[in-house]
């Protein structure tokens, strides 16, 4: 499918738009793959995703975005985004001394099932050192402390910018990601945490949950921001305990639950499936 084009938007919403975007592109040769759309009427805000083959299409690729933005971009005060097949998305990989997470991610990349390239997997400890060394990945290794880490991050951003990085997944990394960081990448930091019903804060969340007896453990995958573990939500799992469940089982299901949201989540953005709206998200099909 490299020779596609995906036209991710929002505005307003007001008659005319889904007749406008489709005659635009059917206008200039180009076959439509797939459209869905939403409205919000709470908000009146109206969602589009529309993938379109290019082989025909008329206008040159690296002057679709300006034609849209004229014709269309400022007449309906739209936010969009572009993006084409043949252009990869980069991801970047951060991860501390858990394995499940950036295991299950390595091996769906492997696999063909995630359509990115990895170009590096960051941490600040070598324990996941012989993890990337098995993939064939380059491991960088910033370890950080109070004194240290907005240095730290400086190199860290420097380096995923020499290496083209697009986004990045947090893979259990166990390390606050700085505003400075947040803005360099707005909407493209994606991280996974236990979401407990009820839910449970500190070091030991599996060990709080089997004292109280809870019946439903869970699993977040969102996008990261200034506030902690509150950004827009792309994926989110359960899975049930009872009574017979011990404190290891359910540290097992859940770090089970946690790869499998958080490599869905990472597979939705990479499809470009992902619209942001103040802080929630739609996520089409």
């Amino acid at each position: 499918m490299g020779n596609t084009a995906i036209l991710l938007m929002y505005c307003p919403d007001q008659p005319g738009i889904l007749a406008s975007v489709t005659e635009f592109i059917n206008r200039n040769k180009g076959n439509i793959l797939y459209l869905d759309q939403h409205v919000d009427y709470e908000q009146n805000v109206f969602f589009m995703r529309a993938e379109f083959d290019l082989t025909e299409f008329l206008i040159p690729q690296d002057k679709i975005e300006e034609y849209f933005d004229t014709l269309f971009g400022k007449k309906y005060q739209m936010t969009f985004s572009l993006y084409f097949g043949d252009q990869k998305p980069r991801m970047a990989l951060f991860v501390s001394k858990m394995s499940h997470c950036l295991f299950d991610i390595l091996a769906r990349y492997t696999a063909g099932e995630l359509d990115v390239e990895i170009p590096l997997i960051i941490s600040n400890h070598p324990d996941m050192q012989w993890v990337a060394e098995r993939f064939g990945i380059e491991y960088h290794i910033f370890p950080i402390n109070k004194d240290n880490k907005e240095e730290q991050e400086k190199r860290e951003m420097e380096l995923m910018a020499e290496k083209g990085v697009t986004f990045i997944v947090l893979a259990r990394y166990m390390q606050v990601i700085s505003e400075k960081m947040i803005k360099q990448y707005p909407n493209k930091i994606i991280n996974i945490h236990h979401s407990f019903l009820p839910a449970f804060v500190g070091a030991k969340p599996y060990h709080a949950a089997y004292e109280r007896g809870v019946k439903i453990i869970g699993a977040t995958g969102h996008y990261v921001t200034s506030e902690l573990d509150a950004g827009p939500i792309i994926e989110q799992d359960v899975v049930r305990v009872n009574h017979k469940d011990t404190v290891k089982s359910l540290i097992h299901k859940g770090q089970d639950l946690e790869k499998i949201v958080l490599s869905r989540a990472v597979e939705k953005h990479v499809q470009r499936k992902v619209l942001v709206y103040k802080n929630k998200t739609v996520v089409f099909n």
